[in-house]
């Protein structure tokens, strides 16, 4: 049996949520970012036509197009519009997956049996426009690849079927860049031997791309033939990663409290990033040296930056820990996790604060978390004895 997937992608999320509270936001070119030296998290089709694109600096945007409406971003609104489709989703879909805070993937294989597969999808997409006023995208395939990109393809007309029989055809005139995983460089790298078109990457050798870009090669051959086995993963909110640190001697000096949480903070974040989580509830743990333990939670919008992960897990801390006896250990943990990147956390950071984050990603992920740590959480040292660092279900 052919498998049947589908793709919804939120339109211009961030975008679309904003224009919900404001109608006066409708049909100006509008950009979501921050500052004059900010990026561009998200941008309205109006703007679009000028050339704006997310990520891009908002000076350079704003060049693009000058009576552009510019506007810092709520991502506690975005967020809550976010649990709510996934709601709606969830409550009809056989298998969800979550992919990030404004895209899903749907595995209704078989459902054809019973109600046209596509007849299906389209209702359940008008019950999510109708309940939340936000527009939605999708598209049915036989995979997540052939979803994804007939997606792209369909903005903001309609919405696409690819059958089996039509996928090569589908996707043999679009431009490599379609493809999932060809980034800048290795577009550029396979446009100088005059690989633009998908076509000609399908009926290249598997061997010789592997060989030209390496491990991916053959992962982006098989893309480019319609191939993706990749199972639609069940989203749950339940997920999380933690850690914990049990002192040697219980301790009442909340300077070294305070130094190990945010060494903690810093280590979870970087895995949320290296990941591609991000997290929307954080939590801290205390217990005290008679075994007493408490917690404190709070609800964030989605995130994985560090600087604000820091503050929610300060002020926790402050709140929870209120008797003043000496802790025995401490834990922060994150849940409520989706997929995304960290970059729309960037409202109100600016492109320095991106790269300074990608530069010590980089720097960590080659040499070890220890390379590049902020002074004040340099004295967190986690080790496999007093620390638990997990995901949970």
């Amino acid at each position: 049996m052919a498998r049947a997937i589908v793709h919804m992608d939120l339109d211009t999320f961030f975008v679309s949520c904003e224009r919900l509270t404001n109608s006066e936001l409708n049909d100006i070119p509008l950009i979501i970012g921050g500052g004059d030296r900010g990026v561009v998290a998200s941008c309205s089709y109006e703007a679009r036509k000028f050339g704006v694109r997310s990520a891009m600096p908002i000076a350079m945007a704003m060049k693009l197009c000058p009576q552009a409406k510019v506007m810092k971003g709520d991502m506690e609104l975005y967020s809550r519009l976010s649990h709510d489709v996934t709601e709606i989703l969830q409550e009809k879909a056989p298998v969800l997956e979550k992919a990030s805070v404004d895209e899903f993937y749907l595995d209704i294989t078989g459902m054809d049996k019973f109600h046209g597969s596509y007849k299906w999808t389209d209702e359940l997409a008008q019950k999510v426009i109708k309940e939340t006023g936000l527009p939605i995208s999708f598209s049915l395939s036989i995979n997540k690849t052939v979803s994804k990109i007939a997606t792209g393809e369909g903005k903001p007309v309609g919405n696409l079927e690819i059958p089996e029989h039509k996928v090569q055809t589908f996707l043999n005139p679009l431009s490599i860049q379609k493809i999932p995983m060809v980034g800048t460089v290795t577009f550029q790298l396979l446009s100088r031997i005059g690989v633009r078109k998908i076509q000609t990457l399908a009926e290249m050798p598997a061997e010789v791309l592997q060989q030209m870009i390496g491990k991916n090669g053959l992962d982006i051959w098989k893309k480019a033939n319609g191939i993706d086995h990749t199972p639609v993963e069940p989203y749950s909110e339940r997920k999380s990663i933690s850690t914990e640190h049990t002192f040697s001697q219980d301790t009442i000096d909340i300077a070294k409290l305070k130094r190990v949480l945010l060494g903690m903070v810093e280590k979870l974040a970087f895995q949320l990033r290296s990941e591609q989580w991000l997290t929307s509830t954080v939590t801290v743990k205390i217990r005290y040296a008679n075994f007493d333990t408490e917690t404190k939670q709070c609800r964030v919008a989605y995130t994985s930056a560090d600087h604000i992960l820091t503050k929610n897990v300060m002020e926790l801390f402050e709140k929870v820990y209120q008797r003043r006896m000496r802790l025995r250990l401490i834990g922060v943990r994150f849940s409520g996790l989706v997929r995304g990147t960290y970059q729309i956390d960037l409202f109100e950071d600016t492109q320095e604060m991106l790269s300074l984050y990608e530069a010590m990603d980089k720097m960590k992920s080659r040499y070890g978390f220890d390379a590049v740590m902020r002074c004040a959480g340099a004295h967190f040292k986690p080790n496999t004895k007093d620390e638990i660092l997990k995901r949970k279900k």
